[in-house]
């Protein structure tokens, strides 16, 4: 680098990565904003492009293109591969980036609790690719369905598992239930689509567990008047292609979606800093790693709670960590005077805990943002 100004490196284009860059738009710093691909993605969204609701495009827009008219910051696809904190570098799959402040926003990903292998029959959603290849398989399970002779074959191309009763798991299930009665209703000859089976299994005593108990009813009655089989209380312990294990009962499908479990990002445990049992960084109060003040973990990545409970991976929450960042205030200390913002710290303020909050990762009304689906 030849400024001599300081260097702030953002891993992660998510919510919180992106927010903390736009926030640093006034700073005087240079920002580098890696991440493995060069989009950003809208991630509430997602389950509508897995279930053919909305285009891959809709939800998703270039980093560059977001933070074109952002003088300081420079957008690099790269895969970071760790990070050496005593020499204060990103090592990247292909080369090195140094910083003088790094801000880790890596997210999470699929977790199938120790059992990788299911992840070939049972996908989960948390990327455009992801969403891409759950709706190729929703739709040829209907076109097998149409081709099969056998009563019994077919109904097993008709069965749709969903495991995980989350947000993820829910919006999954009821939008395959209404796809099947309403969307593909008059679409084939040989087959009626209504008639498709949707199960969503999860291993709680109720769909929804991070919500208060009168809103999983809810969403359970909902669910069911859609037509959807909810099992709760079930955990899977097996899955192939041909199905799902729940102990000794044998759920037999073609088509099993994962929204079950998430870790973090295998970045945080790379750090050597405390981690908790999914792999969440353990932060300071200011969301700094332990003994490493120039360095800060948000978003997904890092543990924070509130009231003795972890803040919940929503997107309004993953944004708000970013904004509890203090180094804004040293490098341009009028930043303090904006509503306080850089002098939040993780137990000094009230994170928001739902979607419904609104992201404010978005510049109003591009294509993605919040305020373009809200109704």
């Amino acid at each position: 680098m030849t400024s001599q100004r300081p260097h702030v490196v953002i891993v992660g284009g998510g919510f919180a990565g992106l927010r903390a860059a736009r926030a640093l738009r006034r700073a005087p710093v240079d920002v580098t904003l890696l991440d493995r691909r060069n989009h950003h993605v809208f991630q509430p969204l997602l389950y509508q492009v897995a279930t053919a609701g909305l285009a891959a495009p809709e939800i998703a827009a270039p980093l560059r293109r977001i933070l074109r008219r952002q003088s300081n910051a420079t957008v690099l696809m790269a895969e970071v591969v760790s990070v050496d904190l005593s020499r204060r570098v990103v090592v990247l799959a292909d080369g090195e980036v140094p910083y003088d402040y790094l801000i880790l926003a890596t997210g999470a990903t699929h977790s199938y609790f120790g059992h990788d292998a299911w992840a070939r029959h049972a996908p989960g959603l948390k990327s455009i690719e992801d969403a891409l290849e759950i709706r190729r398989r929703l739709f040829v399970a209907f076109e097998r369905a149409e081709r099969e002779a056998d009563a019994a074959a077919r109904n097993v191309w008709l069965t749709f598992l969903v495991v995980g009763g989350g947000p993820t798991g829910v919006e999954l299930a009821g939008t395959l239930a209404e796809i099947a009665r309403h969307t593909l209703a008059r679409e084939f000859r040989r087959i009626d689509p209504s008639q498709a089976r949707v199960v969503l299994v999860e291993g709680t005593d109720r769909v929804l567990p991070p919500y208060p108990p009168g809103l999983s009813q809810r969403a359970r009655e909902q669910l069911e008047g859609l037509g959807v089989e909810v099992r709760t209380s079930a955990l899977v312990t097996g899955v192939d292609e041909g199905g799902v294990w729940l102990g000794a009962e044998r759920l037999a499908a073609r088509t099993v979606l994962w929204a079950a479990g998430v870790a973090a990002s295998p970045l945080g445990r790379s750090l050597g800093a405390a981690v908790d049992r999914v792999g969440r960084v353990k932060v300071e109060k200011d969301l700094t790693l332990a003994g490493r003040p120039e360095v800060f973990v948000v978003g997904d990545l890092a543990v924070v709670e509130q009231e003795g409970r972890p803040v919940p991976g929503v997107a309004p929450a993953a944004g708000a960590t970013s904004d509890a960042l203090s180094p804004a205030s040293r490098f341009f200390p009028s930043a303090t005077s904006t509503r306080g913002r850089w002098r939040r710290s993780a137990g000094e303020r009230p994170w928001p805990t739902s979607a419904a909050s609104g992201s404010g990762a978005f510049p109003r009304g591009w294509p993605g943002s919040a305020s373009t689906y809200s109704s």
